[in-house]
């Protein structure tokens, strides 16, 4: 399969040059994360976005994540980052946490469902921070999966799923964590919980 790459058993990231070069023009692109498989795309380009919906079949006015390779991005698409958004970015990133922060300019409405918030992951995953490195863009990427359907941690069902509705398939085995990851909003300097994943309440009081 010439759109299928397979990082099992090797750490020869130069190989995702290509899968980040088709995320950058706006292909879709489906890869592992340490809590369950992703399909992304240039989370800055609101036409390939457009297509992660659509194929997905997710609602247009359920928002969707950006995952990023590091703090630097972080700040890029967000403003007005607050000292308690910083400290559980501090502890929880790499990770499995995804923070709700103010957008930048630069994120497209539809990627936040036209508010004013935007969800930011960086993933505890060598392949996929790499990807995003090469990509040079923040990846929308929600859940590998038809919305409303169980998230998946093996790509061989991804490929029976998606079949050729996507550009490329990166194979980096079973995910480790198989749940998606924890939401947090901070409130008023208080820290919320959206969605409860590996990363507790507890954890992050």
């Amino acid at each position: 399969m010439e759109n299928y790459l397979d990082l099992r058993n090797t750490k020869d990231y130069s190989k995702l040059i290509k899968p980040a070069e088709i995320i950058k023009n706006g292909g879709i692109v489906i890869f592992p994360t340490e809590t369950v498989y992703g399909i992304g795309t240039n989370g800055l380009n609101e036409e390939s976005v457009k297509k992660i919906y659509e194929i997905k079949k997710r609602p247009i006015n359920k928002p969707i994540s950006l995952l990023v390779n590091d703090i630097k991005m972080i700040e890029k698409l967000t403003k007005n980052i607050t000292k308690k958004e910083y400290e559980i970015i501090e502890k929880f990133m790499p990770g499995p946490l995804t923070i709700i922060l103010n957008k930048s300019e630069i994120v497209p409405n539809i990627v936040s469902s036209n508010t004013n918030t935007i969800g930011i992951r960086m993933p505890n995953n060598e392949i996929t921070r790499k990807l995003i490195e090469l990509a040079g863009v923040p990846i929308a990427a929600p859940s590998a999966n038809i919305s409303g359907e169980h998230s998946e941690t093996n790509l061989n069902n991804l490929i029976n799923i998606f079949k050729n509705k996507v550009d490329y398939y990166i194979d980096g085995g079973e995910c480790k964590i198989g749940t998606a990851s924890t939401i947090v909003k901070v409130i008023d300097e208080k820290p919320y919980i959206l969605r409860e994943g590996i990363i507790t309440k507890e954890q992050i009081f």
